[in-house]
């Protein structure tokens, strides 16, 4: 064999030699920083242990900062959901023509009280005849709107105060959140003839009907009587007010028995979400057009949908929430300054252990990394302990009002917490790794 052919091989046996070599020193360092972390990570714990009352005190704002940044998300979060299922569900790509804007400001309201027309049935019959492309419309007029108040529904000697009364149109049932338990709505036959039928709530079944089947009992309302054709679904509640305490009846017996000139809202159901808006614009026009509004007045009435509701309820807790990341920041940053202060306080106890340390050959990385850990691992201890109280606060909210614990909101606690204790942990943890070695071993332990 030549030398050319010896002298490569050599050389890449000596190539992979240094490989292996250098794979090995990478391990070992690697090893060996895992290695201080766990004991760094141990200490910190240890420290904790050992003086329960001085971390407590330590820890006091970092958990306080947490505990109110979950809660107020969980409370914000259970709200969001409450009121996207309970308040702003007006149906699959329903939006409803109304007298008033409903998320508008105190001053609006006031200025569209004076100007705004309430809507009646001739505008809804000429919307049902003239917009083009919906998939349902209903009208409907609820007992308050004028009134003021609930009315009273009577059964053999029971009687249920302040009882929601509607009346509407067939295809109501068709667009809102009642849904048919037992029976059935009113037909447009009904409709036509204004039949005394009525349509009620679980409350109300429940009440007068515990034992029998409600299906063609008569229940006298307002001091009219009408027959129960069908009973809705349980409902539920809104901020503690029962949403199955209601009785729906024709709109047009409505007009006849209690209110002859009333005002409606006007729903309509577009085929889907892309179709919305454009169905919004047409309804808009015509009805700008039959109320012979000039092209620079704006609108007297209003277009509401389920997005319009949302959107004005989270620029609401936008606000709510501002207000919380500025507590939430001040009780973060004393808890940070604390942890520093006991950190510094932990340098100056350890100096000879630290001395001690590095003449046996640790490094000031390795110094520094001990004690950003202890500082991350005290904090998040105390981000660990403020999602323990926020879980317990939220499961006691929930019981009276609405809260749910989003899972972005522990990250971010946990999260936050840990890193306001690495960045307060620089400053100690770099003084310890400046520390000499030979001055260090000269304190007193």
């Amino acid at each position: 064999m030549s030398d050319g052919p010896r002298n490569a091989s050599r050389q890449e046996a000596s190539v992979g030699k240094d490989r292996a070599a250098q794979l090995r020193h990478e391990h070992h360092g690697l090893y060996s920083v895992w290695s201080a972390s766990r004991e760094a990570f141990w200490l910190a714990l240890e420290a904790l242990r050992a003086h329960k009352l001085r971390s407590f005190l330590t820890l006091l704002g970092v958990v306080i900062a947490t505990t109110t940044l979950i809660v107020v998300m969980s409370i914000v979060n259970g709200m969001n959901l409450y009121i996207s299922e309970r308040i702003a569900n007006l149906g699959v790509n329903v939006f409803i023509l109304h007298r008033f804007q409903w998320a508008q400001g105190y001053e609006s309201f006031i200025k569209a009280r004076r100007r705004n027309l309430p809507l009646r049935m001739e505008e809804y019959e000429f919307l049902k005849e003239n917009l083009v492309g919906y998939k349902n419309i209903c009208a409907d007029s609820r007992l308050g709107d004028i009134e003021g108040g609930g009315i009273d529904a009577r059964y053999r000697g029971h009687a249920i105060e302040d009882v929601r009364l509607e009346g509407t149109t067939p295809s109501f049932i068709d667009m809102r959140e009642e849904k048919v338990g037992i029976g059935r709505y009113f037909t447009d036959s009904e409709y036509q003839h204004s039949a005394m039928v009525c349509f009620i709530g679980q409350d109300l079944a429940d009440e007068f009907f515990p034992n029998t089947d409600p299906l063609g009992k008569e229940i006298t309302v307002g001091g009219a009587n009408f027959r129960v054709v069908g009973v809705a679904e349980r409902i539920g509640t809104a901020f503690g007010v029962s949403l199955d305490r209601f009785v729906e009846v024709p709109l047009t017996t409505y007009q006849k028995v209690f209110v002859a000139r009333v005002q409606v809202s006007v729903s309509v159901q577009a085929w889907n979400s892309q179709q919305m808006l454009a169905l919004e614009d047409e309804a808009r026009t015509l009805l700008r057009a039959r109320r012979h509004l000039p092209y620079k007045e704006d609108d007297n009435f209003g277009i509401n949908a389920s997005d319009t509701l949302m959107s004005a309820w989270k620029r609401l807790t936008g606000t709510i929430f501002a207000v919380t990341i500025g507590i939430v920041a001040v009780f973060m940053v004393v808890g940070g300054i604390v942890i520093m202060n006991i950190m510094l306080a932990s340098v100056t106890e350890r100096t000879h252990e630290i001395g001690i340390r590095k003449s046996l050959g640790a490094r000031r990385r390795d110094i520094l990394m001990q004690f950003l850990i202890e500082s991350g691992v005290t904090a998040a201890t105390g981000g660990a302990l403020g999602v323990l109280f926020s879980f317990i606060i939220s499961r006691i909210v929930a019981v009276y009002f609405t809260s749910s614990v989003p899972v972005h909101a522990v990250v971010i606690g946990l999260a936050l917490s840990t890193a306001v204790g690495l960045f307060f942990g620089i400053y100690p943890a770099s003084k310890a790794a400046r520390l000499d070695p030979i001055e260090a071993l000269r304190t007193e332990t």
